[in-house]
């Protein structure tokens, strides 16, 4: 892969990028790096502005915020809030914006559904157009064939290509996941599915697998996602289960996962993201729109989904059973970002987590050192602040930052558990600190309710799920 956009290209087609967020800018210096020139489209006029000032607005990809500036200034990419004009000027067009669930869990195209009326608007003949977005099944074949068509006054297929290949990337690792892992692609027919394959034979050096058509590449990126979702629900329930009978859930993973047909996921306080909380609802609409008679509920995927989202009210249970009640106590919540080292907050169980201890009368602060006191309490939070540490009674780890390897648990005086929700931290280093150190599935809660006949102050906790 070339880290420099100053080789000599001649004639280099040209790629409009239809949202520039944290993938799509990565895959626009993909493209670059292959000899394509870039048009970025985004309706953010700030980010627009900022990449054509040579300011990237994702950190998260060492390689972009190092690339942008030059891959601007020798005019390899361009940035623009007209999609359409840009569509125009393109060879092949990328969508890769968002699509997301509501709170009732119904998928909400109302963004890409834009997208996609711009990119028909400045569709001309020959012209190539990939989704990466994840989708339902049958989203590209019907959905966005039928408005590219009213919009352009094309036929999809005919007049021109359309394909879809889902990204298969994360947040920190985005180049090395396009360099590893195998580019998923189908078309509507064979001519889409040609086109689109040589496309990313051009700027990929992975492998490309062909999929039997549109459907069945959205698909692969469903059942990949809803895979990982049942996954941790069942490592959930396992831990659970050790909880209840004083075993210790890592341990008995690990020797579970020396057989190679067991690839048991890790337990935690629960499942956050873009991906792994949204797509099984997007599985599950691909089921209800196309009306499969046969099996039209997924209960494992629907069930695995309340699992996982049920695993921030039992945290806080594991919490009361050693701490007692968290009525009128300071709780603190490190890391609000659903995963370590991503300044992403998406469907965070952060927030499940302060909804739980709320409920239960806690005063609940957070920490989080990727983002500012302002940004949390933008947020929702209420920052930890100087003076607050000797109202803390528990900590729980939310979020496996690196920065809490070097944390100071000594600040809190009168915290007497913290839960490690991601099995990230040192115990002896807590324990040091004076403070009782807790895992979902380390066994404890059995021993501690044995206690209970020699203290009946303490009340029982059960595992509901």
């Amino acid at each position: 892969m070339q880290n420099t956009v100053s080789r000599a290209f001649a004639n280099p087609s040209t790629v409009a990028v239809v949202g520039l967020g944290k993938i799509g800018l990565p895959l626009a210096i993909q493209y670059i790096w292959h000899g394509w020139r870039v048009i970025g489209c985004d309706i953010n006029a700030d980010v627009v502005e900022a990449i054509s000032a040579g300011v990237s607005h994702v950190q998260e990809e060492p390689e972009v915020v190092t690339v942008v500036a030059d891959a601007v200034e020798e005019g390899w990419l361009t940035a623009t809030t007209d999609t359409t004009e840009a569509v125009r000027q393109a060879h092949i067009v990328v969508v890769i914006v968002p699509v997301v669930v509501d709170e009732q869990h119904r998928v909400d195209f109302s963004a890409i559904d834009a997208a996609t009326e711009a990119i028909g608007r400045g569709l001309r003949a020959g012209t190539l157009v990939i989704y990466e977005t994840t989708l339902p099944v049958g989203t590209t074949a019907r959905r966005f064939a039928r408005i590219l068509e009213t919009h352009s006054r094309l036929t999809a297929g005919r007049d021109f290509h359309l394909a879809y290949s889902p990204e298969r990337v994360s947040s920190g690792s985005i180049f090395r996941d396009l360099s590893t892992y195998p580019k998923v692609v189908g078309g509507i027919n064979e001519e889409s599915q040609a086109a689109a394959v040589a496309f990313y034979q051009s700027v990929l050096d992975a492998s490309i697998i062909a999929m039997s058509s549109t459907d069945e590449a959205e698909f692969v990126k469903l059942i990949e996602t809803t895979y990982r979702d049942v996954n941790i629900a069942l490592a959930n329930e396992f831990a659970c289960f050790a909880d209840t009978h004083g075993l210790d859930v890592s341990a008995a993973i690990q020797a579970a996962n020396t057989q190679p047909y067991s690839h048991i996921h890790t337990p935690g306080v629960g499942v956050g993201g873009h991906c792994i909380p949204v797509y099984p609802y997007f599985l599950m609409a691909g089921v209800e729109e196309i009306g499969d008679e046969h099996y039209p509920s997924l209960q494992l995927p629907r069930h695995a989904r309340q699992i996982n989202d049920r695993m921030a009210a039992y945290t806080v249970q594991r919490i009361e059973s050693v701490a007692g009640s968290l009525m009128g106590q300071g709780v603190l919540i490190l890391g609000v970002t659903y995963r370590g080292n991503v300044r992403e907050v998406a469907f965070t169980s952060a927030r499940l987590l302060q909804e739980e201890l709320v409920k239960r009368g806690a005063i609940v602060y957070a920490h989080d050192p990727l983002f500012t006191d302002d940004e949390l309490r933008a947020l929702g939070y209420t920052p930890l602040a100087d003076g607050d540490e000797t109202a803390i009674q528990a900590i729980v780890l939310q979020a496996n930052h690196r920065a809490y390897q070097t944390f100071d648990f000594r600040r809190f005086p009168r915290c007497r558990a913290l839960l490690d929700g991601r099995r990230a931290l040192d115990r002896a280093k807590v324990e040091e600190a004076g403070i009782r150190y807790l895992t979902i599935g380390d066994g404890s809660r059995q021993r501690w309710e044995e206690q209970q006949e020699e203290n009946p102050l303490l009340a029982p906790v059960k595992c509901f799920i």
